[in-house]
């Protein structure tokens, strides 16, 4: 069985960084990709960051949180990281790990066939 475990989530002042981790075991879809969502109250659940498990570090950004976000990985430990700087308020969020378990865009979360339980992140001003 995939389990995905997500940590780092907390509160934090706008301008301030936080790191999540995500931690994977049993089967993974390392073909494909390693993503991040968030869903804020009364929002749908939008993609952040992506990366691939090749070995490329092939990443891809959305538009909101391009230059302030770095995606990363670390194979050996089976852990993907989100790296999240000069957060804004509009950040807050829980903030999911998926793995891609099927061909698709990177952004499509109906091409994630696995989730973690989310970890809150939670932005002041």
């Amino acid at each position: 069985q995939v389990q995905l475990v997500e940590s780092g989530g907390g509160l934090v002042q706008a301008g301030g960084s936080l790191r999540l981790s995500c931690v994977t075991s049993g089967r993974t879809f390392k073909d494909y990709v390693m993503g991040w969502f968030r869903q804020s109250p009364g929002a749908e659940r939008e993609f952040v960051a992506g990366i691939s498990w090749g070995g490329g570090q092939n990443t891809y950004y959305a538009d909101s949180v391009k230059g302030r976000v770095v995606i990363s990985r670390d194979n050996a430990k089976n852990t993907v990281y989100l790296q999240m700087n000069s957060l804004k308020p509009e950040d807050t969020a829980v903030y999911y790990c998926a793995a891609q378990t099927r061909a698709g865009s990177w952004a499509a979360s109906t091409t994630y066939g696995y989730w973690g339980q989310g970890t809150q992140v939670t932005v002041s001003a």
